[in-house]
């Protein structure tokens, strides 16, 4: 049974969430704040959490920033209708995805399945290669995780990887902004979908691609991983 997370100070939404995914066989934790969502945290490990942008405290900016610093758990954020500014924002730190808070139970529920199937460790195959290097970086498959040309580990949220190994699975080939969005999202992107742009941002700071010769931009078609990959 997978667990859920809800961060949100609306007491409603919150127990019209826990019934609706119970019914789904997901169990279900709840936090009205920061300080609760944290108590949760220090005693078991979710597999995604939810978090409203809008809380008393620290806000869900805040807190995402923080929870991704320790962990790479994968976060929709809620938002309102108009705050695109925010769910620019949730994107930039490092949450995966984001549904406004007119979504619809339904709704929700098949962006977290999609989500889940999308972070889930994929299972050992001794036929597929488990790490791809490319200009000097590795990546690995089964740990998901990316390591500097110096062997640092780099900390990436489960969208960031999904991206890296879209890109490493077709090298040298132009990516559309909906093959990024169907990857990342499980969705087309919308005509004026920003989040697009945002992800391969966040990607290019990983991989300190300042110059942008690593990741080049297509204009109005695309995205495309400039580097041969070796397993």
């Amino acid at each position: 049974m997978k667990t859920i997370l809800i961060v949100d100070d609306n007491q409603e939404l919150r127990d019209a969430l826990t019934e609706y995914l119970g019914r789904s066989e997901f169990k279900v934790l709840t936090a009205c704040d920061g300080e609760e969502m944290w108590e949760h945290l220090h005693r078991t490990e979710p597999h995604l959490i939810i978090l409203d942008i809008m809380l008393p405290g620290d806000d869900g900016l805040t807190l995402c920033s923080q929870i991704r610093k320790r962990s790479n758990v994968p976060i929709i954020m809620l938002t309102a209708v108009t705050d695109e500014v925010d769910r620019i924002a949730g994107l930039e730190i490092g949450a995966d995805d984001y549904i406004t808070k007119t979504f619809s139970p339904r709704e929700l529920l098949a962006r977290i399945k999609a989500l889940l199937r999308r972070t889930q460790v994929p299972q050992d195959d001794p036929v597929a290669p488990h790490q791809l290097r490319f200009s000097g970086w590795t990546c690995d498959l089964l740990k998901r995780r990316l390591l500097s040309p110096d062997g640092e580990v780099v900390q990436l949220s489960g969208a960031d990887f999904n991206l890296i190994s879209l890109m490493l699975d077709k090298p040298n080939q132009l990516l559309s902004r909906d093959d990024i969005a169907r990857c990342i999202w499980g969705r087309d992107a919308d005509p004026f979908e920003r989040g697009i742009d945002v992800q391969i941002s966040r990607l290019r700071k990983h991989l300190h691609d300042d110059e942008r010769t690593l990741i080049l931009t297509v204009r109005n078609k695309g995205y495309m991983l400039a580097s041969d990959v070796v397993s």
